[in-house]
């Protein structure tokens, strides 16, 4: 059996969209041309691949199992036709997490990882989104569970993460803090918690019961809420340059302190040429400037990391190699760069 690529393209992107005239658009046809192609395709294998109804579009069994051979077939066909026209084109890369000032680190590898370009994800699900799709080839924030088949991750970064409080808060004296200090007082949050998952986290691992939301406008302006307040805290990574903001502490968290893991996010399979190029800078800026240390008798982490990588990952292989730089401290463990594939 053949299967035409624009045929098996058209279902990846209805799947991903669940919404024929949304896919349509992202293809630059005509919502009759791509029903037209599905239908085809349907045909050739016999069964079929979506439900149509009153509530929408949604997979069939079949059409679940497909999906991702589905999307390692297109892949495939795309690599096929770089491999023979070449392409100059840079390595894209978004980041997501804008709070958090993510090009920050990103910024300290740029001059050795090569050439490509930044773009703006919304968060980690329109990033993974973008990914999946091709529209982008890697991407720079915090993953978390769960990510859609197909994707892969290495860790670049433990940041420790402050305190942000108001100097009027009754522990704003304090040289530092221990999270669980913290339960009588208010997490202010630039979102919905349960889109915020190190924020809602914390929250459940150390007791904060109290949380507010507040817009997303901007670290000046969200960091002047929290100052306005004296109940309020929230947290940042503790490199984040603080803009002046009357009336703000920040404070380190110790007994545990919590780390916020950086990761470089990538679809498996097809990986663009330049991807090496900056897993290398990552894994070398990492080695260099002891990013990667991890205690848990005294570091809190959502996620745990794990040692174990595949042997079969090239790009792990090279960026692996670059880490260790000197050996881990006694009590600690340098944690090497490595890949963890959500299959």
């Amino acid at each position: 059996m053949d299967l035409d690529v624009a045929q098996v393209r058209a279902f990846v992107r209805t799947a991903e969209e669940l919404h024929f005239g949304r896919a349509a658009g992202t293809l630059a046809i005509s919502q009759q041309a791509l029903s037209k192609r599905i239908a085809r395709l349907e045909s050739l294998l016999g069964i079929e691949l979506f439900r149509r109804g009153g509530n929408g579009v949604r997979l069939t069994e079949a059409g679940q199992r497909f999906l991702l051979p589905a999307r390692q077939v297109v892949a495939a066909a795309d690599a096929a036709v770089a491999a023979v026209v070449g392409t100059d084109d840079p390595l894209r890369v978004d980041v997501w997490g804008h709070l958090y000032a993510p090009m920050r680190t990103l910024a300290q590898v740029a001059g050795r990882a090569g050439d490509w370009t930044s773009g703006h994800g919304r968060d980690l699900p329109s990033v993974t989104t973008a990914l999946l799709r091709g529209d982008i080839d890697a991407a720079f924030g915090r993953v978390h569970p769960p990510l859609p088949a197909g994707l892969a991750h290495r860790l670049v970064r433990l940041e420790p993460v402050d305190a942000v409080l108001s100097e009027d808060h009754p522990l704003a004296a304090e040289p530092a803090l221990r999270p669980d200090q913290l339960r009588g007082s208010v997490l202010w949050a630039p979102g919905p918690l349960n889109r915020l998952d190190f924020l809602n986290r914390f929250a459940d691992r150390f007791g904060i019961r109290n949380t507010a939301t507040s817009v997303n406008l901007g670290l000046a302006h969200f960091l002047a809420e929290v100052a306005e307040e004296p109940r309020r805290f929230s947290l940042l990574p503790a490199d984040v340059p603080l803009p002046e903001v009357p009336g703000l502490r920040s404070v380190p968290l110790v007994d545990p302190t919590p780390l916020y893991a950086w990761s470089l996010l990538w679809r498996t399979g097809d990986a663009h040429p330049g991807l090496a190029g900056l897993t290398a800078a990552c894994a070398g800026e990492a080695g260099r400037r002891r990013w990667l240390e991890y205690d848990p008798a005294r570091d809190w982490l959502p996620e745990p990391p794990t040692s174990e990588a595949p042997t079969s990952d090239p790009v792990g292989a090279q960026a692996g190699a670059c880490v260790d730089d000197g050996g881990p401290k006694a009590g600690s463990q340098l944690l090497g760069m490595r890949t963890v594939s959500m299959m």
